[in-house]
């Protein structure tokens, strides 16, 4: 799952993305309102973080772009200003939540799950697909005969994306950019490897492939 964080403060953007690295995400980094707006508009993100108060373009500019260009990346702004009106102007320019600085990593991270979780129709921080239930916070699944799966940080991304999105097709490459950070992409075929070890957990059905397309879960 791919993140944009948007922030001018380089030691708290480094932070932040550490901790969101841990809860298992990919980030991706800029530092103005220029660049920023540039990744959202070309590449594909599952949520925006972004700061108001950023260089060159402002946050909430950048944010009434996207949607004026039909981005409906969900977008949760971080911001010191912390007026009434700055947050109602915040949300009415169409960011699904809103934190004042200074804040706490986990508070993000919880927020972020949460509107996620909603953009794609999902209640509660547990996905469930064929039996096999994944326990977000934690990073663990649990298996159709009850055995509690620790997974790796790769796993993790790979299996969460897989129920996220069960009924769609997803390309090796693609999916080679949800679990890794675009310094790190490797050979699409690596994949191949992962795909396997979670049919190993959870039975060779449990993914199946879609010759010349990809891997999906749904039917």
């Amino acid at each position: 799952m791919r993140i944009l964080l948007v922030e001018d403060d380089l030691e708290q953007a480094e932070a932040l993305k550490r901790s969101l690295q841990k809860a298992g995400y990919v980030v991706e980094m800029a530092h103005n309102g220029t660049d920023g707006q540039f990744l959202g508009d070309e590449e594909q993100f599952d949520a925006v973080i972004l700061d108001l108060g950023l260089p060159e373009i402002p946050g909430l500019e950048v944010l009434r772009h996207w949607r004026q260009k039909g981005n409906h990346v969900p977008v949760i702004i971080l911001t010191a200003r912390d007026a009434w009106h700055e947050r109602v102007d915040g949300l009415n320019a169409g960011a699904d939540d809103y934190l004042g600085k200074p804040f706490h990593a986990d508070e993000v991270i919880a927020r972020l799950q949460a509107v996620v979780r909603r953009t794609v129709g999902k209640a509660d921080n547990v996905l469930e697909w064929k039996g096999v239930r994944l326990l977000l916070a934690e990073q663990q699944a649990i298996a159709q005969d009850g055995r509690v799966i620790t997974l790796t940080s790769t796993d993790f991304r790979l299996l969460r994306h897989f129920m996220m999105y069960p009924d769609k097709v997803h390309s090796k490459s693609y999916l080679s950019e949800q679990v890794y950070e675009e310094e790190q992409i490797k050979d699409s075929n690596v994949i191949e490897v992962y795909v396997n070890r979670l049919r190993n957990y959870f039975g060779k059905d449990f993914i199946k492939t879609q010759w010349g397309k990809g891997y999906r879960i749904g039917e």
